[in-house]
């Protein structure tokens, strides 16, 4: 079958672009973009992904005031219909890897908006991510991320949001290829052997995308229980990527180090604020501070997970309808810890991760007191010439059983 891709001479195999070489159902590829306001504590996103051997194309917008979470979800039969579009959403590419125009229109949801997602610097491709057990890919996948500033506006049940690129902050990535096991189209592990463990195991992941001033950015790093950052056989892999920008056309600045201080609320596990001390490729030594702004978000909601759907699917399994399923919810997750319970998921699946990090990761978990793991930053960023500079980050952060560095079993 043709798409309107396959019009450029941009083809990387031997087929059209409606056939992937890769029949895992794990294989997609999406979106997802950020938009933000630390005074105001507010963020919204949406993003979508194509899993091209079910033949499904979901996506989410979601806007969380101060805590105050509601979803929208949304998904629709691929072949046929190549728009990135679905239903009352789509997404317009103004300016490749530059400028996005993101829609909403008006629906029963409450939810719409027409917002511009602008990028202040370059997109960072991430290091390839891969791993394997006994023999198999079980991820292997591009992403880039980039930071970015806003434009445009947003109504949700009546309130109106002006978005100005002084005051709102953006983040963005995309990814494709095999990520990691989408329930409840992966197989049962119950009829598989034991997943091997091998090498260094990950306990901390911290990804952020930062506007400050004149300076923008991306970075991320994944440690052991030690503290340790390095390689590790997981969906990310990397110990430390990332670089800074002065302007969209200044040389990039590689960090080479990073080491941090966190805070976190009493018996949680749940960032109050954080320092990161990193060192570039010059010699640029750097500091950002981050504060919380507003009580954070957990992904569970957008449709990735088993249970996120209210027919205990996902955004890549079938609702019903060919043209459009839609549906949404609002969650007061304003003080935290909550309880999250996912939609009815049948059989073994529910004992399946809902999402790393959040103690919402199997069975025994399900519906007891877990927490936000995206946050959104107040952000103090000192450059290496002495200059200081205010702006915003998104910032995912999440901790895995022990992790000696804060003193967490």
């Amino acid at each position: 079958m043709l798409t309107p891709y396959d019009e450029f001479p941009v083809h990387q195999a031997s087929r059209t672009f409606s056939f992937i070489p890769c029949t895992d159902y794990m294989w997609d590829d999406g979106y997802y973009f950020g938009v933000f306001n630390p005074d105001e504590g507010v963020f919204i996103a949406t993003g979508a992904r194509v899993n091209p051997n079910t033949d499904m194309f979901g996506g989410y917008a979601f806007i969380n005031d101060n805590g105050m979470h509601s979803t929208t979800r949304f998904n629709r039969v691929w072949r046929g219909n190549f728009d990135v579009a679905i239903g009352p959403w789509r997404v317009e590419f103004v300016e490749p890897l530059k400028k996005i125009r993101l829609v909403m229109e008006e629906n029963d949801s409450g939810l719409s908006f027409d917002i511009l997602w602008e990028g202040v610097s370059p997109a960072f491709e991430e290091d390839h991510h891969s791993a394997e057990n006994r023999g198999r890919l079980t991820t292997d996948q591009t992403r880039y991320s980039q930071p970015g500033v806003a434009t445009g506006w947003a109504i949700h049940n009546g309130k109106r949001y002006e978005i100005t690129p002084d005051k709102w902050f953006a983040a963005r990535d995309h990814s494709w290829g095999i990520y990691a096991a989408r329930p409840p189209l992966a197989p049962l592990q119950s009829l598989l052997p034991p997943v091997r463990k091998t090498g260094p195991q990950r306990a901390m992941r911290w990804w952020n995308c930062f506007v400050a001033g004149d300076y923008s950015g991306f970075y991320h790093l994944h440690e052991t229980p030690e503290g340790v950052q390095t390689k590790m056989n997981d969906v990310f892999g990397t110990p430390l990527g990332g670089h800074a920008f002065k302007g969209w056309n200044s040389e990039p600045l590689h960090f080479v180090s990073a080491r941090h201080e966190m805070n976190f609320a009493e018996g949680t596990r749940m960032l109050t604020d954080a320092t990161m001390h990193l060192e570039d490729d010059h010699g640029g030594k750097w500091k950002i501070e981050y504060k919380t702004a507003a009580p954070p978000w957990m992904g569970q909601t957008m449709g990735y997970h088993p249970g996120s759907w209210k027919d205990g699917g996902t955004f890549h399994t079938y609702h019903g309808s060919e043209e459009l399923a839609i549906e949404w919810e609002t969650l007061d997750w304003t003080v935290q810890p909550f309880v999250y319970t996912p939609y009815k998921v049948s059989g073994e699946h529910l004992a399946t991760n809902f999402g790393e990090g959040t103690g919402v990761e199997d069975k025994d978990n399900a519906g007891k007191k877990t927490h936000g793991v995206e946050y959104l930053m107040a952000v103090t960023l000192h450059a290496p010439d002495g200059s200081i500079h205010k702006g915003a980050a998104q910032v995912e952060m999440f901790i895995n059983g022990r992790y000696d560095p804060y003193g967490f079993e």
